[in-house]
């Protein structure tokens, strides 16, 4: 407590650069899994995708970022276990972010795919191992997410492989491709506008005091859908786009699924932005609360005015210096990708997002989208997957949880023997 006392602003104020610190690495690393297939397949260039993601991280991290969150995130442990030691909490949600946010550059660095959520889970777990014991730690959290390390993939593969597979029955493998996304196109919309509103609901816009039931985000969603489902059918139809289409067939066609795919990806960066700024905020404002109440723990606590932009500002800036890295070997160091495959992939990692959110699975949207990027690779046979890269992804989302507690440890001494 005599530690809080002393340092109390010291403490907030270098926690506030660990969060910023922690933001640029979910923007270096995690940002650019919403982007990749889009610059990977050509639809749009590296500098478009910064800056459509800067705007709908953005706008999903200020606006739908909470005006309440949970102080320990997701539930990995009692933080009620340090009632006596608040001082031990505060070091230690400082040790995890800044524990957090290296392993994030690192894997950037490396252009390695890793899961932010994972690294701060380990990050916390490690450090609250070495302080309270391993009894403070809600294991049965960390067996799902382990477990979903394999499920998640593998459902997005699915899904990604079954849509690339019709897109290539339906439209080209047809003696009309052109006419045939003239067809079928606008259903793909309605589908894709029919998820991406479940999305935006349920895990975009959930912290605004948008108080919507299953069933009427489902009607909303369908209603949207039909929506686009008509405005598509015409516009498929319209002289301008039918002009465009002409320019090559498979061409023509691809542009169908490039403006579907651009979509998708807004749509995860936004709701990303919503959902991951509390990795880099969550520690951060338990840290401001138990100094603002002058040691005592409090389970939920709402935000200071500055923290959401200050996350906010740091997964831009993260994108912009370090975001090309991941994005590549997302877009095209799994396998070589064009708009159809590209949305097959994105479409799979939302589907498979709205699943997981219904069932109360802790995905990795990172695993997710490597998986259904794998599905894809898969449908056009085992030959066009690089599997050196494969391997190197699999590998670092197995050493996230470890590296992030092993930091942690290590930070948390540092802190330990400058503060006491």
């Amino acid at each position: 407590m005599e530690l809080l006392n002393q340092y109390g602003t010291l403490l907030v104020i270098i926690t506030a650069l660990f969060g910023f610190f922690m933001a640029f690495g979910i923007g270096a690393n995690d940002v650019s899994n919403a982007m990749g297939t889009s610059v990977g397949s050509g639809t749009i260039t590296a500098k478009q995708a910064i800056i459509i993601a800067m705007i709908f991280e953005a706008a999903g991290a200020y606006l739908a970022g909470g005006e309440v969150t949970e102080t320990i995130k997701s539930g990995i442990i009692d933080p009620m276990q340090f009632a006596t030691s608040p001082d031990v909490l505060v070091l230690g949600m400082m040790s995890a972010l800044f524990a957090s946010g290296m392993w994030l550059l690192i894997a950037s660095r490396m252009g390695w795919p890793v899961s932010t959520t994972h690294s701060i889970i380990g990050a916390v777990v490690g450090f609250a191992c070495v302080t309270v014991g391993k009894e403070a730690v809600e294991w049965g959290m960390i067996k799902s997410i382990v477990g979903s390390w394999f499920i998640t993939p593998i459902i997005s593969g699915i899904i990604a492989y079954a849509i690339f597979a019709s897109t290539q029955k339906l439209i080209f493998d047809t003696e009309h491709p052109l006419k045939n996304a003239q067809k079928y196109g606008p259903y793909y919309m309605g589908i894709t506008a029919f998820i991406l509103c479940i999305v935006t609901f349920t895990k975009g816009l959930k912290h605004i005091g948008l108080h919507l039931n299953k069933g009427e985000i489902f009607l909303i969603s369908l209603a949207i859908a039909v929506i686009s489902i008509l405005v598509c059918y015409f516009y498929f139809r319209s002289r301008g786009f039918v002009k465009k289409m002409r320019s090559g067939v498979f061409g023509g066609v691809e542009k169908v699924f490039s403006i579907l795919m651009l979509l998708t990806a807004c749509a995860m960066a936004f709701a990303h932005g919503s959902n991951d700024v509390a990795n880099a905020i969550g520690p951060l404002s338990a840290v401001v609360s138990i100094v603002e109440h002058g040691g005592q723990i409090l389970p939920k606590t709402a935000l200071a005015w500055w923290i959401l932009p200050l996350g906010a500002f740091g997964i831009v800036v993260g994108l912009i210096v370090m975001g090309y890295k991941v994005m590549a070997t997302i877009g095209t160091g799994i396998t070589d990708l064009t708009p159809s495959r590209g949305f097959a992939a994105q479409f799979a990692t939302a589907l498979t997002v709205v699943v997981a959110s219904g069932t109360g699975l802790p995905i990795s949207t990172t695993q997710t989208l490597v998986g259904a990027v794998l599905g894809v690779g898969f449908a056009r046979g085992i030959a066009a997957l690089n599997l050196n890269v494969i391997r190197n992804i699999i590998a670092s989302w197995i050493v996230t949880l470890p590296a992030g507690a092993f930091f942690a440890i290590m930070i948390y001494y540092i802190l330990s023997l400058i503060f006491h």
